[in-house]
């Protein structure tokens, strides 16, 4: 059956070769197209689900963390500060190499337009951080960083990249002959399509959707991993969720956040009786343990941050301010309700330092790789900073050649080398049916699965009740009791998602390129570039009247909560961003990183009741 000739007339016989294309429109994958850009005679794309400018980075109120010129700091303090945030599983090189490169990567942000905050003087303003020994952050606009980041970087593709693809989501990773050859995406009428590409970048972000209070927008639904994961590609420290302490505790979702830097500047965080609790300047993962421990012990659902100390607020900021008189609250005169909500997932698809990962071809950068910087926690504003360097790494390594992974940074401990943090290898199993690594299928010729038979508010409804779980079992505490109960509830939306779900044949068929044409065009001269922030027709515009595109983005949010709780409870201590009850000290054996080799089936308790166990 060849391509077009599919069931339904599912797929479009439409194809578009490209030397590399970029799944994402954040600071990692806009970053790494205008560096390949520029090489000039390498064809590179760029595909999101949303709309180029509206990524989870535009949400970033953080600065970026970089030892500039003339400053009074060292980058052997910023390395030492990321190790101490990482709680002894940061990858000493790839940290190295963040706080080496990244002052030169954020001269080239600057270079592209984006403007930091200054002092009267003209130097760079810097302000410091929870975890950071001192203040080495910049900022845009006070609290409005990810926006001028996100500005600048999509005026610098608009100028350099003409194959732009919005409103299309991806659903499966195309792998031929052991390689990654491109994808399978949804077009914004919902109907799949391949894309070929020699390399394709995941630069898809996070998964904050995972659980119901988050900081993250609607799309952080972590679909490149749970993509990786189907496709046998090794995927690592998946049960490090870093919460932010200090979301505003109001309905509006995603959380708005009252940055690290409220903190810094002096804000102090109280409880119901409006006694300080905890060191504010702390790393995240300790300060939100602390959080929500005291709220446990006081029966109430968010403490206080008190920022009327801070002078001058609004000039500050400005960006906060405006924000919190919408919602009708003065923090010049009252308290902040606050509350530790998710915020940023420190694991991912497993790298090189180079953003390689186990299947050549394919690479990753930003939130959804894990490159060994950030360990079990990550340190405030540097993940700005890793997308920057990291989605540099990736470019040049495209663009000199390079194709498998060596045996460095994360990458080492998986591939046996010294002196890499150990790695604990789990999976090989594949979910729902999809193909693994180890079977000689792919997508091209089996085909994909969609989900594409419950209605939209069928989806949501499933996903809300999804968070609720998450975030009763896996939040900022965990015992063996909630996450068990966690994961029956995700077994029971699994089920029920994969009792519909069809399997689109494959394309056999030989391909066809097409040009690139002009930015946004696909093949018939339409604008490619149509559909809001949830990809617009793709949400439920197919022959069978589901919400195709929400049930895939359900379908990656069960792929990854069950990697989640299965690594979760296979760590018998408290690390990091993971807090076990019964488990309330680090241990010197879970010195290791738990990866997941292979997709999951189901991760269900041993006999023994101690230790957890993939079951397929």
């Amino acid at each position: 059956m060849g391509l077009g000739d599919a069931v339904d007339g599912s797929y479009r016989d439409r194809s578009v070769d490209l030397d590399v294309l970029v799944l994402g429109s954040g600071v990692a994958g806009l970053s790494t197209a205008i560096r390949l850009a520029r090489h000039g005679s390498i064809r590179v794309g760029i595909l999101t689900k949303g709309s180029l400018s509206q990524s989870a980075t535009r949400w970033a109120q953080g600065g970026i963390a970089a030892v500039l010129d003339g400053a009074a700091d060292s980058t052997d303090l910023h390395l030492a500060d990321t190790l101490g945030a990482g709680a002894g599983l940061c990858d000493v090189d790839a940290v190295r190499v963040l706080v080496d490169e990244g002052p030169e990567r954020v001269k080239d942000l600057m270079a592209l337009g984006a403007v930091f905050d200054r002092e009267e003087a003209g130097r760079l303003a810097v302000a410091r951080e929870g975890g950071h020994s001192t203040a080495r952050v910049l900022h845009a606009g006070g609290s409005a960083t990810g926006a001028e980041v996100e500005r600048a970087l999509v005026a610098g593709v608009e100028a350099e990249v003409s194959w732009i693809r919005e409103g299309w989501f991806a659903i499966d990773l195309l792998t031929e002959s052991g390689e990654c050859t491109g994808v399978v995406a949804l077009d914004p009428e919902g109907i799949p399509q391949t894309i070929r590409a020699r390399n394709v970048v995941l630069a898809t972000g996070g998964a904050g959707q995972l659980f119901e209070v988050t900081t993250n927008p609607p799309g952080a639904t972590g679909d490149g991993i749970a993509m990786a994961l189907r496709a046998g590609v090794a995927v690592a420290d998946m049960e490090f969720m870093q919460f932010h302490p200090t979301a505003l505790h109001h309905p509006v979702m995603p959380r708005p956040l009252l940055s690290e830097a409220l903190r810094g500047h002096g804000a102090l965080l109280r409880d119901v009786q409006g006694e300080r609790f905890v060191d504010e300047l702390s790393p995240r993962d300790v300060v939100s343990r602390a959080m929500a421990g005291r709220m446990a012990d006081q029966g109430v659902d968010h403490l206080w941050l008190d920022a009327t100390g801070i002078g001058s607020f609004s000039e500050r900021f400005g960006n906060i301010a405006s924000s919190l008189a919408h919602l009708g609250l003065d923090p010049s005169s009252e308290w902040l309700p606050v509350a530790p909500a998710a915020h940023y997932l420190s694991g991912g698809v497993l790298t090189d330092l180079a953003g390689a990962t186990c299947l050549p071809g394919l690479w990753a950068a930003g939130e959804a790789a894990c490159t060994g910087v950030h360990g079990a926690n990550r340190l405030a504003s540097n993940s700005l900073l890793e997308g920057l360097v990291f989605g540099a790494r990736v470019a040049d390594a495209i663009a000199s050649g390079a194709r498998s992974p060596s045996p460095t940074g994360a990458m080492a401990g998986m591939l046996g080398a010294a002196p890499g943090v150990p790695c604990l290898l789990i999976g090989d199993q594949a979910p729902w049916g999809a193909t693994s690594s180890a079977d000689s299928r792919s997508v091209a010729d089996s085909g994909v699965v969609l989900y594409d038979h419950m209605k939209a508010s069928e989806v949501n409804a499933a996903r809300r009740t999804l968070q609720a779980a998450m975030t009763a079992g896996a939040g900022v505490l965990r015992s063996r009791s909630s996450l068990d109960r966690a994961l029956g509830v995700v077994e029971d939306l699994e089920e029920r998602l994969c009792r519909g779900a069809r399997r689109v044949p494959g394309m056999d068929a030989p391909v066809r390129p097409t040009p690139a044409g002009a930015r946004g065009a696909d093949a018939r001269g339409a604008d490619a570039r149509g559909g809001d922030a949830r990809g617009g027709d793709a949400r439920g515009g197919d022959a069978r009247g589901g919400d195709a595109r929400g049930g895939g983005e359900l379908a990656n949010l069960l792929t990854l909560a069950k990697a989640l709780l299965c690594s979760a409870g296979l760590r018998e201590e408290t690390r990091g961003a993971h807090a076990r009850a019964e488990f309330p000290a680090r241990s010197d054996d879970w010195h290791r990183r738990i990866v997941h080799t292979g997709p999951l089936v189901a991760c269900v308790p041993s006999p023994d009741g101690r230790s957890w166990k993939e079951a397929g």
